[in-house]
């Protein structure tokens, strides 16, 4: 788990220097409203699918809210699933992803990140995205209000194997 916060928070300062890193983080690929892209770092090579919601309550909150499926080969993690909803979260309040009649809880909740702590549940959630047309997340801020993103699924099942396949 401590692993997973790491990886992830370094995903989260490369966004934030993206044009220092611009060499290292490379988009591979753009699938409707998915991008995939490919960090090479020290340790590996990191692949992952990505997109920005399409549409955030409440409108009149501005945030850089992502939601994320990483492939770590270096580590052996695949189907890594975390959401950022460009706030640090209030860990006192569950985060949750629901698409249709699913309905997943984020079991890690730390900073500015959420992760499924167990790979099948990972695994799941992926199916259902490969399956659904939208999914939301929903969490809490500092101040305990509630957050909804909501991501279209539209080329996420292209993002997804590209991101897999370029860390196969």
């Amino acid at each position: 788990m401590i692993k997973k916060l790491l990886n992830s928070i370094t995903l989260l300062l490369l966004f934030s220097f993206t044009a220092v890193n611009a060499e290292e983080l490379k988009q591979i690929g753009k699938y409707k409203d998915w991008q995939t892209m490919v960090l090479v770092e020290p340790t590996g090579t990191v692949c992952f699918a990505q997109s920005s919601p399409v549409l955030q309550a409440p409108k009149s909150n501005k945030r850089d809210a992502r939601l994320f499926v990483t492939f770590r080969p270096g580590e052996k993690i695949t189907d890594e699933i975390s959401a950022s909803p460009g706030y640090e979260f209030n860990q006192n309040n569950s985060v949750t992803a629901t698409s249709g009649k699913n309905k997943i809880k984020f079991d890690i909740v730390q900073q500015g990140f959420a992760w499924i702590a167990d790979n099948k549940i990972e695994k799941k959630m992926v199916n259902v995205m490969k399956k659904g047309s939208r999914i939301m997340i929903t969490g809490y801020n500092q101040k305990g209000s509630q957050t909804i993103d909501h991501y279209s699924l539209l080329g996420f099942t292209k993002a997804y194997n590209a991101a897999k396949t370029a860390c196969s």
